[in-house]
């Protein structure tokens, strides 16, 4: 029988509990401490593979990049068009806003440098595939730099809930950035806005939320039993 690697073992253990607060009780209000008490584990056992709660925050921010990534793939298996799905992303992440729990993790990513990197530097890699061929003479650095705004303008549109501008014309009016910025036309444009608008889209947040967290608690499982090699 092949040895288990303690050391991996307690740190996808860190992450498995992290990620389980982070999305259930607030990041905002999960402390270090917490995750060492469900763990019956020293903070400075959890700071060792961890440095900072920021350093757990990645973990889940990489879980939720691979999240979206199926999320265009089985929408484009249900014949949901690469760029419609991008819009359907953002649209559940407003609507998502309102749950608190779920503002504060995705502030909290947003405002994260380190997670803020991983966010954009997964994002170009979507863009150059959903967008290639309506801006087919960029390079990567073009995209990178187009990812900055676009990160902005997804911020700006997140962190707005409960504002007195409603949510159709915030999402709207970021879609029509989004997509200009990545040189769709116009018309194109308001067709994709008017197909999200058309769809079930309030209720569509808490069922991307609950097929997150569900995806996370798997993630964490096949991590643990790839370990043990079962």
């Amino acid at each position: 029988m092949a040895r288990i690697n303690k050391s991996a073992l307690t740190r996808l253990e860190i992450i498995r509990v992290a990620s389980k607060l982070f999305l259930n009780e607030g990041y905002s209000n999960t402390s270090i401490k917490m995750v060492c008490k469900e763990l019956d584990m020293s903070p400075g056992n959890v700071t060792f593979y961890f440095a900072t709660k920021e350093h757990l925050l990645a973990e889940l921010v990489e879980l939720m990049c691979k999240f979206q990534w199926r999320q265009v793939e089985l929408e484009a298996n249900e014949g949901v068009s690469s760029v419609l799905a991008l819009c359907l992303e953002l649209t559940a992440m407003a609507t998502m806003c309102d749950d608190p729990v779920a503002m504060d993790f995705l502030h909290a990513s947003y405002t994260s440098p380190l997670c803020l990197e991983l966010i954009r530097r997964n994002d170009v890699e979507r863009a150059k595939k959903v967008f290639g061929q309506y801006r087919p003479e960029w390079d990567h650095e073009q995209y990178a730099e187009a990812e900055v705004l676009v990160s902005g303008v997804e911020y700006g549109t997140l962190m707005t809930a409960g504002d007195p501008v409603s949510l159709e014309r915030r999402v709207s009016g970021a879609l029509h950035n989004i997509l200009g910025i990545y040189g769709i036309p116009p018309e194109a444009r308001e067709t994709k806005i008017q197909t999200v608008f058309a769809m079930d889209y309030r209720n569509l947040g808490s069922r991307v939320l609950a097929d997150f967290k569900k995806y996370v608690d798997e993630a964490n499982e096949q991590a643990l039993l790839d370990l043990l090699g079962r």
